[in-house]
């Protein structure tokens, strides 16, 4: 029971370790004079993702690829089918009146992409680069669309900030900086390593671990969020939520972790786990396209369709 326990606890830590440090983060570069439109497209977006990225590196470092691989495809696959599913059985989700169709379109050209690089077997240095020059195509597009909408006299004020605390003195930026970036590595250690003594306790893959454990633990904070602005019937930021996290994680995470790495792909994820996170992706097509509702006939159909997957790979 102790990996269970140390994973449990290392996971935690990830999740407390990165809120602390996107909180510090944003405080600091706001104090420090950074638009907030650089802050909340950058700074935020990595911040929430510490925990996967952060995983994703002492997985390469500790040559777990399938720790690695699967934290990533894994949470991209249960951003989907949980991270929409549960929060619709607790309330409809009003997508319909959601114009998230650029957005969707950029994510399944980068999961194509992941793909495509993904099939020669190995994610080098050079498919790294690939992928965070593809994200750094996104980043610039979407500070452009917001300077056009400005110009236009339309969004004069950005969305407020959530983490942004203008009375927050800097001993306390200072504290959750240090205590963000003290305990990432410390998390990310103690999840992986246990991760892969639970693996060899039950005689699986860590691959298995990966698109399991690791991967539903990250999406932890997606899912909160998601449940949360169901229930606040804002549609927008749930849907937002995944697709931005989803194209985070292929292109950022990944794009990262191989900088530090070559990270193998294993045959079974090239013959099955990369086409279901890519018919995941293709679900969300009705609510995008077609404009309709995520109902609680959705969620369950969503939640099944996980359980089945979870099932196929563990049995």
């Amino acid at each position: 029971m102790l990996p269970w326990f140390y994973s449990g606890l290392g996971l935690l830590m990830l999740l407390l370790a990165g809120d602390l440090l996107v909180k510090g983060a944003v405080n600091l570069s706001l104090r420090l004079g950074v638009p907030a439109l650089i802050v909340s497209l950058t700074i935020v977006a990595f911040g929430t993702s510490a925990p996967e990225l952060l995983v994703a590196i002492k997985a390469t470092l500790n040559d777990s690829p399938g720790i690695a691989l699967g934290n990533v495809v894994g949470s991209n696959i249960a951003n989907i089918l949980l991270v929409l599913g549960i929060p619709a059985l607790l309330a409809r989700m009003h997508t319909s009146e959601c114009d998230t169709r650029k957005s969707f379109l950029i994510m399944i050209g980068a999961s194509v992409l992941f793909i495509a690089l993904a099939w020669r077997g190995m994610l080098g240095l050079g498919a790294g680069l690939i992928l965070l020059g593809a994200l750094a195509l996104v980043l610039a597009d979407n500070v452009w669309e917001v300077r056009c909408h400005r110009k236009n006299g339309q969004d004069d004020e950005l969305e407020e900030i959530e983490e942004a605390d203008p009375d927050m003195p800097y001993w306390r930026i200072g504290l959750y900086l240090v205590l963000g970036l003290i305990g990432l590595p410390m998390g990310a250690s103690l999840l992986v390593d246990s991760a892969e003594e639970i693996a060899r306790a039950y005689g699986v893959s860590d691959t298995v671990i990966g698109l399991t454990l690791v991967a539903v633990g990250t999406s932890l904070p997606e899912l909160a969020t998601t449940v949360m602005a169901a229930l606040r019937r804002q549609a927008d930021v749930a849907l937002g939520n995944v697709i931005g996290s989803n194209m985070f994680n292929l292109l950022a995470i990944l794009g990262i972790a191989s900088l530090f790495g070559p990270i193998r792909v294993d045959p079974e994820f090239l013959e099955f786990d990369l086409w279901v996170m890519l018919g995941s992706a293709l679900l969300m097509i009705p609510f995008v396209f077609f404009r309709r509702d995520i109902t609680w006939q959705w969620g369950l159909f969503l939640t099944a369709l996980y359980v089945a997957y979870v099932a196929a790979i563990l049995f």
